[in-house]
């Protein structure tokens, strides 16, 4: 019984490691639109860049960091 519970809980832990990983690639994968859009604009300012750039879901990424870093240490255990 036991080491259906120790299953079950690496389940759940991969499983949110796979969200917490989907979310940081979406994010990324945002930042990197934004930064491709800033360079193809010739005559884009600083101002408009942290305009893009601010859109950047910051609570999600520290989300999906805090998810990694506690899916390692429980990894490591």
């Amino acid at each position: 019984m036991m080491e259906q519970n120790d299953h079950q809980q690496r389940r759940a832990a991969n499983q949110e490691f796979e969200q917490s990983l989907n979310q940081l690639e979406g994010i990324l994968h945002d930042e990197n639109l934004a930064e491709n859009e800033a360079t193809q604009a010739e005559e884009i300012t600083d101002a408009e860049l942290v305009d893009e750039l601010g859109d950047i879901d910051l609570a999600a990424f520290e989300d999906a960091v805090a998810d990694i870093e506690q899916y390692l240490q429980e990894k490591t255990k």
